[in-house]
């Protein structure tokens, strides 16, 4: 048995988000900060930047994190690197330098309460029976997943995807049933939800974080000539053909340095 003082009765933690045993931990001020950093700190927290962390509670279940994600794990959880030789090890290393993810992925099972590293970026929680045949994430978004979720990668059906339209060739790919986490450069509510039925959705920019993988993805000219895209000023743009739906940020999945960073001192 064990006692944890201070996180769910915290005054300056709240629960975000909660879906299945997935709780997304958000820190109301950040009250580690030195003097001269305070000011920064205080209305870095009124326009919502602020540290958040994923807690999971296993129960008789098991867990796949972002490899380093974890931060601490509490009661009888085991962690277990998901490699079942040199073949599968050097495979996952392909397969992690082409999506953008860590090469290993590693597993936790038991029970207990695991927490993953704190961050400034936003925890978006989805289920995978809300995509049908699967869902297709842009580089560098996993976080976590229960492990009844599979990951594979999938690539883009034309080689321009990569040249032309900033994207790379390969996505990482969750199929199966199950619950899992992202770390998004804008929350939730900003996210923009476009359901297709047959029909097409164009966008001039790396703003689709996550689509359906029944969805066919091309990059194309924004017009019918490299003329007329030349004087549109919009060239070439991701084209998400068919039915399904796509999640569209405000602004382009880039690093953010000085919000998404973590302090050295947090």
């Amino acid at each position: 048995m064990f006692k944890v003082e201070n996180l769910s009765n915290n005054d300056n933690l709240r629960v975000v988000e909660q879906m299945g045993n997935m709780r997304v931990l958000e820190y109301i001020n950040d009250l580690s900060v030195t003097p001269d950093m305070a000011v920064s700190a205080y209305f870095s927290s009124k326009m919502n930047v602020r540290k958040r962390q994923l807690l999971l509670k296993l129960e008789n279940s098991e867990y796949t994190l972002s490899s380093g994600a974890m931060q601490w794990m509490l009661g009888n959880i085991e962690a277990v690197a998901d490699v079942k030789g040199v073949g599968d090890f050097l495979g996952k290393v392909v397969k992690g330098s082409v999506t953008g993810e860590g090469a290993v992925k590693p597993k936790y099972k038991g029970n207990g309460l695991l927490m993953l590293e704190p961050t400034f970026k936003h925890i978006v929680l989805d289920d995978l029976s809300n995509w049908g045949d699967g869902v297709v994430l842009d580089d560098g978004l996993f976080l976590a997943c229960e492990s009844s979720v599979n990951q594979t990668i999938t690539a883009r059906s034309n080689l321009s995807s990569a040249i032309l339209g900033g994207e790379g060739l390969f996505n990482l790919k969750l199929v199966g049933s199950g619950i899992f986490a992202l770390e998004c450069p804008v929350p939730k509510d900003e996210l923009i939800e476009v359901s297709l039925d047959n029909d097409v959705l164009k966008v001039d920019g790396n703003f689709a974080i996550a689509w359906s993988s029944s969805l066919d993805f091309t990059v194309e000219k924004s017009t019918k000539s490299l003329i007329g895209s030349a004087i549109s000023a919009e060239g070439f743009v991701n084209v998400f053909r068919g039915t399904g739906k796509v999640l569209l940020a405000p602004i382009m999945n880039t690093k953010i340095s000085t919000i998404a960073s973590m302090p050295k001192n947090v």
